[in-house]
């Protein structure tokens, strides 16, 4: 049972300050005028816990609660995207991250 306390004690502090530094990511592309497109506590691959759209930004809990992340309107640079892409949709990871296209 101690165990269970623990482990819980844990997760919420994990969310407690998750959301602390996601939202400071939040107000930060707010003040700038930046759409945000999600925020999320908890990381949601596959499917979420809970979700909820306000506004432009979608709202959420993911699964996997090893942080979180805030979805900003064009944060991923497109080259960088391409590049991240081309490394695993094709050939040897290896040559890939060698650069032997």
């Amino acid at each position: 049972m101690d165990f269970l306390i623990k482990a819980a004690q844990l997760i919420v502090s994990l969310a407690f300050l998750v959301t602390i530094h996601e939202f400071g990511h939040y107000l930060a592309a707010r003040y700038f005028k930046i759409r945000v497109e999600k925020f999320y506590l908890f990381f949601n691959p596959w499917f979420s816990l809970v979700k909820k759209k306000i506004g432009e930004t979608e709202w959420g809990i993911g699964w996997l609660p090893l942080g979180g992340y805030v979805k900003i309107a064009g944060m991923m640079n497109p080259w960088i995207k391409n590049k991240w892409h081309s490394l695993f949709n094709r050939g040897n990871l290896g040559q890939n991250l060698h650069g032997n296209d």
